[in-house]
């Protein structure tokens, strides 16, 4: 495709993933969010997720920064309290959100104290 005389590289990737983030994509619609197919499939395994922020921490990142990353922060939940009393719909879909991250923290917590109980045997 061209534009302004620069060819423009056309991809399938929607505007609204990012495959490099890890983090659930879901679309807003006239009558709220819908989580998209694939990442509703993804709230049933938050321990590839988990692994993520592991590999992460394998390779260096703090511990504590990761936990900042994967916690919903209280700013977000408060919006999005916020958010589910204008629209109850969204109520049931950003509790599973935040379930899930919970879900995700807690594995993770748990890969990081096994490697520091394998570290510790060592």
């Amino acid at each position: 495709m061209r534009a302004g005389g620069r060819v423009l590289q056309v991809t399938s990737v929607p505007l609204d993933e990012d495959r490099s983030s890890g983090k659930l994509r879901f679309s807003c619609m006239a009558d709220g969010f819908i989580i998209a197919d694939e990442a509703q499939r993804e709230f049933d395994y938050p321990q590839r997720e988990a692994a993520f922020f592991y590999g992460l921490f394998l390779r260096g990142h703090s511990a504590e920064e990761l936990r900042r990353d994967i916690e919903v922060p209280p700013q977000v939940l408060a919006r999005w309290h916020r958010e589910a009393e204008r629209e109850p719909s969204l109520r049931e879909v950003l509790e599973r959100m935040v379930e899930y991250r919970r879900h995700v923290l807690a594995i993770f917590e748990s890969l990081i104290g096994f490697e520091t109980r394998l570290t510790r045997v060592q």
